[in-house]
């Protein structure tokens, strides 16, 4: 392995991508570009979310309560926690988006004629099933106090008020969960597009075989390509960040250092996507069609687009080989909630595997692609 080899390789990339204008502009623009689109982009219907109840009451009233929002086909109950102090960290590892919190004293105070208030609290770094959640325990408790009254047989009776929480995103803006998954749809279409029209726009022009009659070994080779574009990507993600924070006034409560590795560890999965797409394809035409076959997919199940919690049952199980899936719950659950690595290691252990797996299977089949 020869660093002055790898050195010199990374400097012709840089040569070359300077001498390439439109490229230079797309780099440029491409990432600002994506982020006015989607930025102002709005969502969907919503089903089968995620809740925790409290049930602090235990009472006939505060399991009628409970069964009603079992019942109603909107949400599926994931945790029933003892007290109030357990729904935070169910919050940070993204296991539930909603939480009803059903005080004590519930059927008492009703049964005396007061209105007894309980919360609803839901998490709003997802703002689309947010919105949705919060109007669906209205609707819930409303319809639950509307069969109450007419069994009672009477009009004005108390009853259960509800009170709407809601965590990280209280505006409930789109644009602030919008902004935390374009940094990595962002990276995922810099690194894989522009990584498989590198390697297939040096085998159209001849180059790949005349490298490797070099001293230069296919390590150093890939090396010394893929280092710019991680350069590149980095900046990417930097300039969205910075412009996205601004510009929109999303803010930031995480740590960039948990970004960070969430950003790398998917990154690798970047790579060897768009290296596995190089190895098939013989033209840029042919690899600009494969990373697409890849991507719209990736798009539409990861969650960045569409709620997961929407799609068909028979869909969600196939989201879990989308890795966009898991970069999007550590950006957005370390960006909006603060949550740390303690939270978030089942979608880091995820991405870990998925980059070794595409990786390096995508380094095999480039190494045997070159041997043939």
């Amino acid at each position: 392995m020869s660093l002055k080899r790898i050195g010199l390789l990374v400097w012709k990339e840089f040569t070359q991508f300077k001498r390439d204008p439109l490229m230079l502009r797309l780099v440029i623009i491409m990432p600002l570009l994506q982020l006015f689109m989607f930025g102002y982009v709005v969502g969907a219907d919503v089903r089968n979310i995620p809740t925790a109840i409290v049930d602090a009451d235990k009472t006939p009233m505060s399991r009628q309560v409970a069964a009603a929002f079992t019942s109603s086909g909107y949400f599926v109950v994931e945790a029933r926690p003892a007290d109030e102090s357990a729904i935070q960290p169910l919050l940070d590892r993204s296991q539930i988006q909603v939480a009803v919190l059903l005080p004590a004293g519930l059927e008492a105070g009703v049964t005396r004629g007061l209105t007894v208030p309980i919360e609803i609290v839901v998490d709003g770094s997802d703002s689309k099933t947010a919105s949705v959640a919060s109007g669906y325990a209205a609707q819930i408790i409303g319809s639950f106090n509307r069969k109450r009254v007419s069994a009672l047989g009477i009009t004005g009776a108390p009853g259960i008020d509800t009170r709407v929480r809601v965590l990280f995103n209280p505006s409930l803006r789109a644009v602030n969960a919008m902004i935390p998954g374009l940094v990595a749809l962002i990276m995922m279409l810099s690194m894989s597009v522009i990584m498989s029209q590198a390697v297939v726009k040096e085998r159209e022009r001849g180059t790949l075989e005349q490298m490797f009659v070099t001293p230069i070994t296919r390590g150093e080779y890939l090396i010394g390509k893929i280092t710019p574009y991680i350069l590149i990507s980095f900046l990417q993600v930097g300039v969205v960040m910075v412009v996205g924070s601004l510009w929109f006034n999303v803010p930031f409560g995480g740590s960039v250092l948990v970004v960070g590795i969430g950003l790398l560890l998917f990154m690798f999965t970047a790579l060897g996507q768009g290296l596995f797409v190089s190895t098939i394809s013989r033209t840029r035409q042919q690899a600009q069609q494969g990373t697409m076959f890849i991507l719209i997919p990736t798009m539409v199940l990861s969650g960045f687009i569409f709620p997961i919690e929407s799609m068909p049952a028979a869909i969600v199980p196939v989201t879990y080989l989308v890795p966009l899936r898991y970069v999007l719950v550590v950006l957005r659950s370390n960006w909006m909630k603060g949550a740390g690595v303690e939270a978030l290691w089942p979608q880091m252990a995820a991405m870990a595997l998925f980059s070794a797996v595409v990786f390096f299977a995508a380094l095999a089949r480039f190494r045997k692609r070159l041997a043939d």
